[in-house]
């Protein structure tokens, strides 16, 4: 079987600003895979998390009048609008920008007076277990759905002791958590509930945003995120005092102008940031459609592969497109989902694999109890390049090598044991 694809121009796609990469067009035989000794397919790498970057002029603009004020931080023009924008889209009333979405967890576990210990999926970015233990809170792990990564509601409870003042849900992959269960057992037990909604963004759940769920929620604008301030992050909440405190600790526990009425950090936004967040929030329905389409893509082309499925996206919902998950059986492939990950990196394609191997198996947290949900969701689960600079000839040309790799799955696992 023969695999090809054509070649695209630059000029074609309408960017200008991504380079043209493509290299060997036809992978023929098993020894054409570049992982077996074959040119790569591309020339320069198509890669997961790669920014957008919006319009440089309104970015330009905004950062030279950001300049000719001499104000570049301390709650700036820029930070206030970045703010309120957020707020809208969010659907709260409060938001309170930060210098990354880890400082926005920690100011919203403190403003909401978080102590002991703290109930968290164990499937999650290693971030969010720092967050709570650089604050002198404990992580208590929390196995996951092994079909989505969402909290196992009847291990959570069960892990409620005399210590436990919260839950910490995630948002995994811009996909609401059990919302209405996470939130009837906090309540039931008289706990705080905050979720780490990094990845969710522009996101909904049963025609609201997120955002205005539980006590407070977080963002990430990381320059991986599909909106992105270079670093950022903000808080977003509907309790007025949360806020205020929040917003308080975020500048050295200053209130006024120089009384300091409680601890504090350093956690602001400043106007660069601000700029470049108020330039993707300009682009972001542009952003959304161009992830949508290269979501849609992929599916299309990887539909009838057997042991592949993606974890479908909800399109009743609003959401960012940002994850493109596929997941790996291996027992019907014959290739597990690293090595198809070392298959595509030597073809300059650069795809991830999320949370591995779970926070239950990192240092600072390993756990001696099974986490039989997470260690197998983090065992098969990819994601794959998207964003604006990801064509649909990339997407065909990524799915065509996966297809290729996958169809003589049992033959190149071989190959690879014998080379390496």
């Amino acid at each position: 079987m023969e695999v090809a694809f054509r070649v695209a121009r630059p000029v074609e796609l309408g960017l200008p600003l991504c380079r043209a990469r493509w290299g060997a067009a036809v992978k023929r035989t098993l020894g054409s895979l570049a992982v077996l000794g074959g040119a790569p397919a591309f020339v320069t790498p198509v890669t997961f998390g790669r920014p957008n970057i919006g319009s440089r002029k309104a970015f330009y603009d905004r950062l030279d009048k950001v300049l000719d004020s001499r104000w570049l931080t301390n709650g700036g023009v820029l930070c206030e609008e970045f703010e309120r924008r957020v707020a809208q889209e969010a659907g709260t009333p409060y938001c309170i920008a930060t210098c990354n979405a880890t400082s926005a967890l920690q100011l919203a576990l403190r403003a909401r007076g978080v102590t002991g210990e703290v109930i968290m999926p164990a499937f999650t970015f290693a971030a969010t277990a720092h967050a709570l233990s650089w604050i002198g809170l404990t992580p208590v792990l929390c196995d996951v759905d092994p079909e989505d990564g969402s909290l196992l509601l009847s291990e959570a409870e069960a892990l409620i002791g005399p210590d436990t003042t919260a839950i910490l849900g995630v948002h995994i992959w811009g996909r609401a958590s059990r919302l209405d269960e996470l939130t009837s057992l906090a309540r039931r037990h008289g706990l705080a509930l905050v979720f780490d909604s990094a990845h969710a963004f522009g996101c909904g759940w049963n025609g609201r945003r997120i955002g205005g769920f539980g006590d407070a929620e977080v963002f990430s604008f990381h320059a991986t995120k599909f909106i992105n301030s270079f670093e950022g992050g903000a808080l977003v909440t509907s309790d007025g005092e949360l806020a205020r405190r929040a917003r308080q600790m975020r500048n050295f526990g200053i209130s006024g102008d120089d009384d300091v009425v409680s601890v504090g950090t350093n956690a602001k936004l400043h106007e660069a940031s601000a700029a470049m967040g108020l330039t993707s929030l300009d682009d972001m329905e542009y952003f959304v459609r161009r992830n949508r389409e290269n979501y849609r893509r992929y599916r299309d082309e990887l539909a009838d592969t057997p042991g592949l499925r993606f974890l479908e996206i909800d399109e009743r919902e609003a959401n960012n497109y940002q994850y493109v998950v596929l997941d790996v059986d291996a027992a019907v492939t014959g290739l597990d989902r690293d090595d198809l990950l070392a298959v595509l990196a030597a073809e300059n394609i650069v795809a991830r694999r999320y949370f591995y191997p779970g926070c239950h198996r990192m240092d600072p947290y390993r756990t001696p109890r099974p986490f039989p949900g997470t260690d197998s969701i983090a065992a098969r689960v990819m994601a794959l390049p998207t964003g604006e600079c990801v064509t649909a000839d990339d997407i065909t040309a990524v799915c065509a090598i996966i297809r290729f790799a996958v169809e003589r799955g049992h033959q190149v696992t071989r190959c690879l044991r014998r080379a390496g």
